[in-house]
């Protein structure tokens, strides 16, 4: 799925634009799927929680498959933003696949483990990129995509039929009544604000640090590659007269873009090791505050910097994002008890994804008509209450008091 799925997004942004988007698109349609998935999140928890997680992860793969369809037929923006949404609806199992990981985990290996996690993805998505590029550069950009997303659908498919295998980790877990299921949103929803009662205030601090990072990223997340080819213009001033397909900078700028992310996986591969090491060794707050300080220069470096100054960009970014989210999901499983953490999870995950609803959309519309720099300036603004929210206000758990 990691290898699959990063296949069209090395030029989803690009995808969407000629399909007819623009960068306010590009928002509308993250606000859009970022809104469907925070409304399954306490469904999602809920129902981890107390059916446990292997069913609910080994069956909506499937739609999640499904969904990747409207991308690959899309003859225009809309049927990105349906497939958007079908895919949100069927990620109601995040919560319980994310409960499965921290249930598999031990409190002393937890940093290393979830650093291994994030070096099995980068090696698995790190020829993605490099035949993204492939596809691009032998089929044209727009039907490269589209074979890309066959290439996912198929895969994607493949892995449904892996996850059946998968083994429940949840123990005492009830068994599955599907008709209270299917009315069980008002309680999950009660449940999952109930939630923060039985859980160490530390939670909800980095839950708050959380918001604030998620909001900074969802202003930009489809915004790197728009800035790059038309502000930056790794490939040359484009030509408006031209469409994007035909445009020879663009061209140009997609085969660099390319290389960029290639080198931006390799960096995470080496990355990997060091970091689980770090955080299983000096602790969970440490690594979470320099993830922090490491966004300065990367996003200055790519704001102001050309084509070359993007590797010492994306090497940056990539340790940032490996600190932050190794050490934040492991801090997670360290505060959360077993029985709690799919609807802690849950909940967590429907107030992020508001917030990163509203950094969508907001990202876009200053992007399109205020400043195309402003959307990655403000992610320097917002990173330094995120960081002083861990540095005062959450406390990391020694290590005989991390939950199991």
């Amino acid at each position: 799925m990691d290898f699959a799925g990063e296949l069209p997004g090395t030029y989803y942004s690009d995808y969407v634009i000629q399909l007819g988007g623009n960068a306010t698109i590009l928002g509308v349609i993250l606000m859009a799927s970022m809104l469907t998935l925070a409304a399954v999140q306490f469904p999602g928890g809920y129902l981890a929680d107390k059916y446990g997680r292997r069913w609910l992860v080994s069956t909506l793969t499937f739609g999640v498959a499904f969904s990747y369809i409207f991308y690959a037929i899309a003859p225009s923006w809309h049927f990105i933003l349906i497939g958007a949404v079908v895919q949100s609806l069927c990620l109601l199992y995040q919560p319980a696949l994310m409960a499965m990981m921290a249930d598999s985990l031990s409190p002393e290996k937890r940093g290393m483990g979830f650093s291994i996690l994030n070096l099995i993805m980068s090696v698995a998505t790190t020829p993605a990129p490099a035949i993204a590029l492939l596809l691009v550069a032998t089929y044209g950009s727009e039907m490269g995509m589209r074979i890309a997303y066959i290439i996912v659908t198929v895969f994607f498919f493949a892995a449904a039929i892996v996850r059946l295998r998968l083994k429940e980790s949840l123990e005492n877990a009830e068994k599955l009544n599907l008709r209270e299921a299917l009315h069980s949103y008002t309680k999950a929803l009660k449940e999952g604000v109930n939630v923060w009662r039985l859980v160490p205030r530390s939670t909800l601090f980095l839950l708050l640090s959380s918001l604030i990072v998620r909001f900074s990223f969802a202003m930009t997340q489809t915004l790197f590659l728009v800035y790059a080819f038309y502000v930056l213009k790794i490939g040359g001033p484009p030509d408006p007269t031209l469409l994007p397909q035909e445009d020879p900078a663009l061209q140009l700028a997609r085969m660099n873009w390319g290389y960029v992310m290639i080198a931006l996986f390799i960096c995470m591969i080496i990355l990997s090791f060091p970091t689980g090491k770090l955080i299983d060794k000096v602790g969970r707050k440490i690594p979470l505050v320099l993830s922090g300080f490491l966004m300065i220069p990367a996003v200055l470096l790519f704001v102001y910097g050309n084509f070359l100054t993007l590797f010492i960009t994306m090497f940056l970014f990539g340790f940032s994002q490996l600190l932050g989210f190794s050490a934040y999901q492991t801090l997670f499983a360290d505060l959360v008890p077993q029985t709690q953490r799919g609807k802690v999870t849950g909940s967590m995950n429907f107030f992020s994804y508001i917030f990163m609803a509203l950094g969508a959309v907001m990202g876009g519309l200053i992007y399109d008509n205020v400043s195309p720099e402003l959307p990655f300036l403000l992610m320097l603004v917002l990173i330094v209450p995120s960081t002083l929210l861990i540095v005062f206000c959450v406390h990391e758990p020694k290590p005989e008091e991390r939950q199991e």
